[in-house]
């Protein structure tokens, strides 16, 4: 149901005539002062209104009519501060529960004014070299030499025309290998080293380099085409007087622009004005940050009244950063003060406005200099571990290389001094030229003995070149593309809840999935639904737990008759709603205090849409925590119905009566102080400070001497809420006296207009006025489990993968969660590190240290072992973290089967993932939804991102993104083994088919004076890597299957090869490089031993050699392939035809040497007979060893392949099979 509009406040009545007339005397009073409330709120969403402010002045003011005397900030600093104070504090008194005494009718936010001294204190705060400077309607002032303000353009392109070529050259150039290659080609062209023509030598290289640009040019040209389209969107820009259309690209800083609901704001601005006459914005940044809740913005009351084209003034801002959270600057309206601007003053480019008219503002940061723009970079590049693996390899295939180059050398060296005498009139060398009559000892092409070794070695190196397969790199980012496709399109991978699909974001890392050991998880969102419940509450010591029932359907009736029903009903427990309607005394009053906290003390704002019956209303509460809602909805379900929220007011039905609330003040929740809270000003004309909060912050600000039984009480009720796995938070509050009230709104006017350090004062002012509380009472919300988390857990613990929660909730609820998705068991020993000293800390961990010595010594046989479980909190990895301790927490977290680290900050998080990469080889990953789990998930070497409920950072910052927890088993487990099996084979098989090939010329040499000639045409060995042999690798690599899915899922052990590197080790490399020797021999000798009497020519013996590796390499791959398909068929079969076209028409060419050869050769019965017996003869080492391994030691795999062919005879005889653990040497 979409929304349509918030609920907008109702228009202030009238005011009695005899309040106008004290209205007149004090508007007389206070002319040389703007009557200005205070911003005492950092909040989006509680601010005063800025568009009526006399008209609010008045309402205060007659509000105040019982109390004259009373003192207004504003008067305090126009005359003697300290005389003022203390008139002040003698006259004023607060309402408070049996209180006698004459009290005023309410207290708004009083209006204030900085001195001169303040001011340009506060200016000095960011000095004007570190400042930008904008004026308010005057671009060309704004712009002008030297302020280097780029305009609004875009451009996310990489490349120009001009710079495509070069640029992207440079790029691909990072790349080792491309270097050796470009080195080669340069070899080659050098006269004396002419192994290849030049065209055959660089093409190669070329053809890998144009296939990567070429797909680098559309990459680039899509992202030109959405920079152009962004670039010319239009906005409505003040010029003369008038909001007139203008491209994007051609707004300039310190422009007017006016944006309507439901368009994207063009760049960064400060907000002038709103629709809404209380001053209020909604905007959706979910372009920005991925979050879809709504926020809420505000202009200043300074600038409200004034007309855009009347607005003049400077503003003084940071300069451009990352932050999206923040933003310091000064508006300085007339040269007549300094409005402290924050983050709620300004909206964002690329965010949305929804439910506002229409508003306007004034562009602060445009172009490149946008928040935005400034943080579209991704995130940090990774390589996969078999890619890193894979220069082990190549560096031992450069040895070979060189000793092969080494001993043609050194051979050909040899050869030449044996035939000294003889080099003058053999035709390869002719050493004498005997064309030059005018010098008889004139030599031809010869440079003496030891540079022809010396050539001989770097032509060696030019004709072996291709044993280290250049085409391996973009077979590789051809396969990941392939295998990201099918991952993508998993139906099993679909979330339908949110309608998303499996996301890759990184393609270089897929394999990665198949060999992970760690998973480091989130809990919040991750594990859970992050979807909040409220359950229970213990209210003024007493436990409301009873809500078995189903939700009482509690609505509220609009002034237009229109019913209120809040969208999410919510289970009540009957004795507390009746406490709440008919109930007195103390726990009555708590109570009520108790809910009217939770439907205040928030930053929800309410959006009324249209219900399914008419007349009737749903009521949706917007906010950016879950837990807020939850606690809201509840208030709702018990009566208390947030139902309007101004900048300055909220508005609570109260069992059907409406109640007017003025916001005072508010400190926003953050992660130093754990709590928030909120002042409020009731209709009973009392001052409230609520404070919501985490226990371990709320019981610090107790007043413990204060009914110590109920404290004690709430202490139990707590425990019992965690143990249940509930996440709870504490609530307070205190009536604060207007000495206490006045002190805190003058320390809160200086700390919030501080441009430097503001939110470390404001902290400061929170932590003054939040103290001396009285407990209310304490709220238990539930927060489910995803669908299929105890299940993924035990599928993932069966692969051998050790799960570890990193989670920022207490350690009961904690707990708690972990039995509930069986990641902690009943027979697990449970070691708990909960310290709260360093000493203490040290003496924990020596003894968990002496506990894991302990049950190790006792349990040898890995089947009767101990399950352990480490359990503990941040403040003991602070201590940790701190000191050189790190390695005993390794060493007892890589003991125990689980970790779970309770309260632990985000940076915590990325240290533990760093404490196993640094000392183990095993492959980590890291699994979060929110943005506190951004270090985490970049930190370890697969980040994979939940898009839940707390925006899209994480998603932002992954490398794979997905909806559901559960997800992790089939993307590891099937997904994973795939990849890793799939590219490990291909990697090992591009060396295996190379070597051969290039073992083959090796052969050669040694029977051709090592002299670097071949038989087989330059062309074919140039097509051998990339027409011949391509193809069917590529094609095997992204649809080969060892195992079905359903294999893989029932038998969770299967997933340990990965793990062991069994499918890609040094073993297998040294294996298949000797079966490259003995293939290669085979297809060299069987016809050299043949033909070695005939009178055949080298071009037609080189066609056989060609077409036989070709063929001798595909049936190699064939007999590797497990699923057949008619893809697979035709991409080995077909290679193998394309091969023989093509040297056929190679052959058929007049110019090109071999004319005709290979006609003549197919003539004969002998060469059919050859291939067949090189084909035979090569393939039978590689036979003989899968089938002795098959049938006398089969590995896991192939055991489950075997199941897999007869599997529906012996389901029901061989239910399980027991898998092994170790890997086969």
């Amino acid at each position: 149901m979409r929304p349509e509009r918030p609920l907008l406040p109702p228009s202030t009545p009238p005011l009695p005539p005899s309040q106008q007339a004290d209205e007149a005397v004090g508007e007389a009073a206070m002319d040389d002062v703007p009557a200005r409330l205070p911003d005492p709120v950092p909040s989006p969403i509680l601010r005063h209104s800025p568009a009526n402010s006399v008209r609010r002045t008045r309402s205060l003011r007659s509000l105040m009519a019982d109390s004259p005397s009373v003192t207004f900030a504003a008067n305090l600093r126009s005359g003697s501060k300290a005389e003022s104070i203390a008139s002040s504090l003698e006259s004023f008194q607060f309402q408070r529960d049996g209180s006698k005494s004459g009290t005023p009718a309410g207290l708004g936010r009083v209006s204030t004014r900085r001195s001169a001294s303040e001011r340009a204190g506060s200016q000095r705060d960011l000095r004007d070299e570190d400042a930008r400077f904008v004026y308010i309607n005057d671009a060309d002032r704004t712009n002008a030499p030297p302020a280097g303000i780029p305009d609004n353009s875009i451009h996310t392109t990489k490349y120009s025309v001009l710079t495509f070529l070069p640029r992207n050259l440079y790029e691909q150039f990072h790349r080792v290998a491309y270097l050796y290659f470009l080195v080669l080609v340069a070899l080659n062209m050098v006269p004396q080293l002419g192994v290849l023509t030049p065209a055959v030598s660089v093409l190669p290289l070329a053809f890998v380099l144009g296939v990567t640009a070429v797909k680098d040019a559309y990459e680039d040209w899509r992202r030109h085409r959405s920079d152009k389209n962004e670039n010319n969107r239009t906005a409505s820009v003040l010029v003369g007087g008038v909001f007139q259309p203008k491209r994007w690209k051609e707004v300039q800083v310190g422009e007017v622009l006016r944006v309507v609901a439901n368009e994207t704001l063009p760049c960064d601005m400060v907000l002038l004005s709103t629709s809404d006459p209380t001053g209020v914005a909604y905007v959706q940044t979910i372009n920005l940050d991925g979050e879809s809740n709504l926020k809420t913005r505000y202009a200043k009351q300074e600038t409200m009244p004034t007309p855009p084209e009347a607005l003049a003034g400077v503003i003084k801002c940071e300069r451009p950063n990352r932050n999206i959270y923040g933003f310091l600057a000064t508006v300085d309206l007339d040269g007549r003060r300094a409005v402290s601007l924050g983050p709620s003053n300004i909206m964002l480019r690329g965010c949305e406005l929804k439910n506002t008219a229409w508003v306007v503002g004034v562009a602060v940061y445009t172009g490149r200099d946008t928040k935005v723009m400034l943080n579209s970079s991704g995130a940090p590049s990774k390589r996969s571990r078999l890619e890193t693996h894979m220069n082990r390899e190549t560096l031992m295939l450069a040895v070979v290389l060189f000793v092969m180059c080494f001993v043609v050398a050194l051979l050909a060296g040899i050869w030449l001094g044996d035939h000294g005498d003889d080099l003058a009139v053999i035709p390869f060398f002719r050493k004498r030229d005997f064309s030059s009559r005018d010098d008889p000892d004139g030599t031809y092409n010869w440079y003496g003995m030891g540079a022809e070794v010396v050539f001989t070695f770097m032509k060696s190196v030019i004709q072996f070149q291709v044993i280290i397969p250049i085409a391996l790199y973009i077979s590789m980012e051809l396969v990941r593309v392939g295998q990201a496709f099918f991952m993508v399109q998993d139906r099993h991978m679909f979330d339908e809840k949110r309608e998303a699909k499996f996301q890759c974001r990184a393609l270089n890392i897929n394999e990665d999935l198949g060999q992970i050991k760690y998973v480091f998880s989130d809990k919040t969102g991750t594990l859970t639904e992050n979807r909040m419940e409220f359950r229970c509450a213990s209210v003024h010591g007493a436990d409301f737990s009873d809500t078995d029932g189903a939700g009482d359907g509690h609505s509220v009736t609009d002034e237009d008759g229109v019913v209120l029903r809040p969208k999410t009903a919510v289970r009540t427990d009957p004795r507390l709603v009746a406490l709440l309607r008919d109930g007195a005394g103390a726990r009555a009053d708590r109570a009520r205090d108790f809910f009217l906290a939770l439907a205040t003390c928030n930053t929800i704002v309410p959006i009324a849409a249209d219900g399914a019956a008419a007349g009737e209303r749903v009521l949706e509460y917007q906010g950016e925590s879950p837990d807020e809602q939850a606690l809201v909805y509840a208030a709702a379900a018990y009566g208390y119905a947030l139902v309007e929220r101004t900048s300055g007011h909220i508005v609570v039905d109260v069992f059907g009566a409406r109640q007017r609330y003025d916001v005072l003040g508010l400190h926003e929740f953050d992660s130093d102080r754990k709590r928030m809270s909120v002042i409020i000003g009731c209709p009973d004309k009392s001052v409230k400070l609520f404070v919501k909060g985490a226990d371990s912050s709320m019981f610090g600000v107790i007043d413990k001497t204060f009914n110590s039984d109920v404290i004690q009480a709430t202490e139990k009720h707590l425990h019992s809420y965690s143990s249940l796995g509930l996440r709870t938070l504490v609530i307070g509050m205190r009536e604060l006296s207007q000495e206490e009230f006045q002190e805190w709104q003058m320390a809160y006017e200086k700390a919030s207009t501080a441009l430097l350090g503001r939110g470390n004062l404001l902290r400061g002012v929170a932590a003054d006025i939040e103290r001396s509380l009285r407990l209310l009472g304490a709220s238990g919300i539930e927060d489910k489990l995803q669908d299929g988390v105890p299940e993924a857990i035990e599928k993932l613990r069966q692969a051998g993968i050790k799960v570890w929660v990193l989670t920022g909730d207490k350690q009961e609820t904690a707990i708690s969660i972990g039995y509930s998705c069986k990641l902690l068991t009943r027979d697990m020993t449970q070691i708990v590190i909960n310290s709260r000293s360093r000493d203490s800390c040290r003496k924990s961990l020596d003894d968990a240290i002496a506990m894991v010595n302990k049950y190790q010594s006792f349990s040898t046989d890995p089947q009767l072992r101990v399950p352990l479980a480490l359990i503990i909190d941040g403040n003991s990895l602070v201590y940790i973290f701190d000191t050189d301790w790190e390695e005993k927490l390794f060493e007892i977290a890589i003991a125990c089967d689980v970790v779970l680290c309770c309260r632990v900050a985000p940076l915590q998080k990325a240290g533990i993932v760093d404490l196993i990469k640094k000392r183990t080889s095993d492959m980590t990953l890291a699994i979060g939804d929110g943005a506190n789990d951004v270090s985490m998930i970049q930190m370890a070497d697969v980040g994979i991102g939940i898009s839940g409920q707390e925006g899209r950072q994480a998603v932002m910052a992954s490398d794979f993104a997905m909806g559901q927890f559960r997800f992790l088993v089939p993307l590891l487990l099937v997904h994973g083994h795939w990849n890793y099996q799939r590219m490990a084979y291909m990697i090992l098989y591009n060396f295996y088919r190379n070597a051969t090939f290039v073992f083959v010329l090796f052969w050669y040499v040694l029977y051709t004076g090592f002299t670097l000639t071949t038989a087989i045409t330059e062309w074919s060995s140039v097509l051998y890597s990339v027409i011949y042999t391509a193809v069917p690798t590529i094609v095997v690599a992204i649809l080969d299957k060892d195992l079905s899915r359903r294999t893989l899922l029932k038998y969770a052990q299967l997933y340990g090869p990965g793990q062991r590197e069994e499918n890609y080790n040094l073993r297998l490399f040294i294996f298949i490089m000797m079966d490259s020797v003995w293939q290669s021999a085979a297809c060299f000798f069987i016809p050299y031993l043949a033909y070695r009497k005939s009178v055949i020519d080298s071009s037609s013996l080189g066609d056989l050699w060609t077409l036989s590796v070709v063929i001798l390499v595909n049936i190699h791959l064939a007999m590797d392939v497990i699923r057949w398909n008619w893809i697979t068929h035709a991409a080995i079969w077909g290679s193998i035809v394309a091969t023989w076209i093509c040297v056929m028409i190679i052959d058929s060419i007049p110019i090109l040497p071999g004319f005709w050869a290979i006609y003549k050769v197919m003539g004969t019965g002998l060469f059919w007979a050859l291939l067949l017996a090189v084909t035979v003869v090569g393939m039978i080492p590689h036979f003989a060893a899968k089938a002795f391994t098959e049938y006398f030691t089969p590995s896991d795999i192939q055991i489950a392949r075997e199941m897999e062919k007869s599997q529906d005879t012996h389901d029901a005889t061989h239910p399980e099979v027991q898998m092994s653990s170790v890997s086969r040497a």
